[in-house]
């Protein structure tokens, strides 16, 4: 793909995310299921709130002097802020902001066809992950690597626009690939870390319908078994397998 269809398809994709989105009126669907569609009960519910307030007040506790020292690493890496903040739809299709360590070239959203081929432009447009994206940093790479980049997450779970566990984050036009079951995702929080993540990850795509699967049988079948499940799975992709882009 020439130059020309490189900065085409970069002014289609500013086109469709410039602009924040103040409110999402929720689907008829979202609705029904925010009380009533949630597996797990009350007392399950109640149990994981209080375990995201207590684990992430901990992390953020135990881990802000090392933030700090990954922040000035970040800048010493490549200009710009350390931290980045990206929109995304919460619980019941309410717009929520969540953070994380910079692991990209400043510009990297603004321009992302600055750096991409049109090839990758379309795959990054379509799927928000990209193999071998020439945007990461040196430090991005690592932080990556070992998901350290979404440590400032944890904020986002004290305020309670995240969980430690659930269905990950995703744009407005992300929802759309869940086509009727799009009320049923928005009825449970997001979270840092999933069913999709601890298993196939990048080889479960919207494209091939697998992420849609993965996310939604987390939604349907929400426990305290599974989410200890997906705790210790996310912990060996950590600090063992290093699966993280």
């Amino acid at each position: 793909m020439n130059r020309e269809n490189v900065d085409e398809v970069q002014s289609e994709y500013l086109e469709t995310t410039s602009g924040a989105v103040d409110v999402i009126l929720p689907d008829e669907s979202v609705a029904e299921l925010g009380e009533r569609g949630v597996a797990g009960g009350l007392g399950y519910r109640f149990v994981k709130r209080a375990f995201d307030i207590a684990f992430s007040a901990l992390v953020i506790a135990v881990l802000v002097i090392p933030v700090a020292i990954l922040c000035l690493v970040i800048v010493l890496d490549s200009p710009g802020a350390p931290f980045f903040r990206q929109e995304r739809i919460g619980k019941g299709g309410r717009p929520i902001h969540i953070w994380k360590l910079r692991t990209m070239v400043a510009d990297a959203h603004e321009n992302p066809g600055r750096y991409m081929t049109g090839e990758q432009l379309e795959t990054w447009m379509r799927e928000q992950k990209l193999d071998d994206d020439p945007r990461v940093t040196r430090v991005g790479r690592l932080l990556r690597r070992t998901s350290l980049d979404e440590l400032p997450q944890f904020v986002n779970v004290l305020v309670g626009d995240l969980s430690v566990i659930g269905p990950r984050p995703v744009t407005l036009e992300e929802t759309y690939e869940f086509g009727d079951e799009r009320g049923e995702l928005l009825s449970v929080r997001p979270g840092i870390t999933g069913w999709w993540q601890a298993t196939e990850r990048n080889a479960a795509t919207w494209a091939n319908g697998r992420r849609q699967e993965l996310e939604l049988y987390y939604v349907r079948h929400a426990s305290l078994a599974l989410d200890l499940k997906i705790f210790a799975l996310t912990l060996r992709a950590m600090f063992v397998e290093r699966t993280g882009k």
